[in-house]
């Protein structure tokens, strides 16, 4: 673990994936490579290792092995068995962008009353066989849509934004009242959703002269709402897509929700990407910078989610976790991106 890796030469050749490129690069190339405590990623590398794809699978077995210390182990070690690659889009496009996604934590209560009002509903009986299923507004509206919902509730939250923003996270926790005034945190997993297309509704208040585009972030769509509280249903109604739950015990508070690589997601180090572009459990290395104070975000990650909206070659979704400013990160996140794989040599040395 002490001897430092031998410089690779990049090869000539890119690696041509379905949605993106891959361009050998000098690890030189990667911004601020020697800048960034890469040991703290490691606990996420070894949880996709769980789950390790086929071109992954032999370094996995030496990682899962590996107690590699200290940051300068630990890129000892990268720099040892991987490459870097830079991802560009097939045109060669090296830019794209990269969003920020969080895990909420909601107040509910199991039994509806005055102010927790807006149920969040696991998947209904007949999902399945309705291809696409009720749209929002009909689950809101039509008296068969609602009666598919009957029995379905897990749970009542106050906010129909809250419930939306459960939603659009795909994931969150929720603080729940028992009816025997016991509290319990519970979290809520992605079940399903109705088939139907997913509408910003940042994106509508825009079309709609509300706000500007440098204006829409979630709190500015939650100040919108409490001064428009006749027009939540028509805003809510612009995206037809709805999802659904299960629930899920908490024995852990530090473990993350699951990804779509079905591993628990770790704040700071896991991100969301389109998988023809990038494999889950690659390690990527993003060069970004934070939305709240922009300063520089260069650090390793590892791919093990992806989103309905996150798309492209040089598109990345950032895990912020649920506690400190998570929320205001993730919700303001819409940061310039690029960003290089480190993908397993042909040989280990």
């Amino acid at each position: 673990m002490a001897a430092e890796p031998r410089p690779v030469a990049p090869a000539a050749a890119p690696i041509v994936r379905e949605a993106s490129r891959w361009v050998p690069v000098a690890w030189s190339d990667l911004p601020d490579w020697e800048g960034d405590a890469v040991a703290a990623a490691w606990p996420a590398l070894l949880r996709g290792c769980e789950r390790a794809p086929p071109a992954w699978s032999a370094l996995c077995a030496q990682a899962l092995l590996t107690e590699p210390g200290d940051d300068a182990a630990t890129r000892a070690w990268l720099m040892r068995h991987l490459q870097p690659l830079r991802v560009e889009a097939p045109n060669g496009r090296a830019e794209g962008l990269i969003t920020g996604y969080f895990e909420p934590l909601i107040e509910a209560r199991r039994r509806p009353d005055a102010v927790f009002r807006v149920a969040l509903h696991a998947p209904p009986a007949d999902l399945a066989s309705r291809r696409p299923y009720w749209t929002r507004r009909q689950l809101d509206t039509l008296p068969a849509a609602r009666a598919a919902l009957g029995g379905r509730e897990i749970a009542w939250v106050a906010d129909p934004l809250d419930a939306l923003l459960l939603q659009i996270q795909g994931s969150g926790r929720l603080r729940i009242t028992e009816p025997d005034g016991r509290v319990q945190t519970v979290r809520l997993a992605f079940a399903g959703h109705n088939d139907q297309p997913y509408g910003s509704v940042g994106r509508w208040l825009i079309e709609q002269g509300q706000m500007t585009a440098d204006q829409a972030s979630w709190p500015a769509i939650k100040a919108w709402a409490q001064r428009n509280p006749r027009r939540v249903d028509e805003m809510l109604w612009s995206n037809p897509r709805v999802v659904f739950f299960r629930e899920e015990p908490l024995p852990d508070p530090g473990d993350g929700p699951r990804g779509a690589m079905g591993v628990p997601l770790t704040p700071g180090r896991s991100i969301a990407v389109d998988p023809k572009s990038v494999p889950y459990g690659t390690p990527v290395w993003i060069d970004t910078t934070e939305p709240l104070s922009a300063t520089p975000l260069r650090r390793l990650v590892l791919a093990q989610d992806t989103g309905s909206a996150i798309v492209g070659a040089v598109r990345a979704d950032y895990f912020w976790g649920w506690d400190g400013d998570a929320e205001a990160q993730a919700g303001r996140m819409k940061q310039p991106l690029r960003m290089w794989v480190l993908w397993p040599k042909e040989r280990a040395d």
